[in-house]
């Protein structure tokens, strides 16, 4: 099992962060005090798996005392779980100008004379839990993909590629492009099995349909230019922040070409290491 504790600044980016992480598989528990975490993670260790990684947000506000905290780290280190410490900061200027932007009350503004105070007053209070953090992100000049970015980097096995799912639909053009796509391909230049008798009544996922559509020269050009292409700009997009990408591939009605290239195309890009869904929108309609 394995459990991050998130903790940081007010401001820091902790929600951002738990955000990301959920995304990529974690199971979050939002201000949970140090107190009840053995029991949790005692809980989660009986679940079967279903709560193999686990990502607890800690702030000020739950804090009686470190010491506790402190506690509870060394022993679920010592447990069989793998427990780490992430801290996120930001600079006082930034943290003020995220505040002031959202109107949101710092925690311990009530605690000292501005919202300044209470940022540095924050920032001490904190400094022995950053000492202990495992890792620590300083989100003064990340956007919103560079810090998912980093995170998947550091908490992701499977790197950028691991947090970004890529759905190639096959669709056809007389049925209305698919509403979710980001990039559309038009294959109706390829010679169409349609009008082979003995091909008519089967798909793209029949082994005849594949190996006509595959046997002209043009195919194979198109799929290795298609491939240059996605080979470029998967890792970018994963890098831009991307956690979904729809790659819709069309013919005329969505049964022949289409679903030829896009299940040749989805084994490419599951490859590559991707985590890849395969999709045929328009292959139960009548032909």
């Amino acid at each position: 099992m394995e459990i991050l504790i998130i903790s940081g600044l007010s401001g820091g980016g902790k929600s951002k962060a738990a955000s990301f992480l959920e995304d990529s598989g974690f199971y979050i528990v939002d201000n949970m005090p140090a107190a009840m975490i053995l029991k949790f993670a005692e809980f989660c260790a009986g679940g079967g798996g279903r709560y193999a990684r686990v990502a607890l947000v800690y702030d000020v506000r739950t804090a009686e005392s470190f010491t506790e905290l402190f506690h509870v780290l060394d022993q679920l280190k010592s447990m069989e779980a793998a427990c780490r410490m992430l801290f996120l900061e930001a600079s006082s200027e930034t943290l003020i100008k995220r505040y002031k932007e959202t109107r949101r009350r710092h925690p311990l503004q009530r605690e000292a004379d501005s919202l300044e105070a209470a940022v540095e007053k924050e920032r001490a209070l904190l400094e022995p839990v950053k000492q202990r953090a495992d890792f620590v992100i300083d989100t003064t000049g990340l956007s919103t993909a560079r810090l998912r970015s980093e995170l998947l980097r550091l908490f992701n096995g499977g790197g950028e590629e691991g947090g970004m799912t890529v759905n190639v639909t096959s669709f056809g053009f007389k049925y209305g492009l698919p509403l979710e796509a980001d990039l559309v391909l038009d294959v109706r230049f390829m010679p169409n099995p349609f009008y082979m008798e003995e091909l008519r009544h089967q798909t793209g996922l029949d082994r005849p349909v594949s190996d006509y559509v595959f046997s002209f020269q043009q195919t194979h050009d198109f799929l290795g230019k298609l491939e240059d292409l996605l080979s470029f700009t998967l890792p970018l997009y994963a890098e831009e922040g991307k956690t979904g990408l729809v790659i819709a591939v069309g013919c005329t009605g969505g049964h022949h070409r289409s679903v030829a290239i896009a299940h040749a195309l989805a084994e490419y890009i599951r490859q590559k290491g991707y985590q890849t869904e395969e999709h045929h929108r328009d292959l139960s309609r009548p032909i």
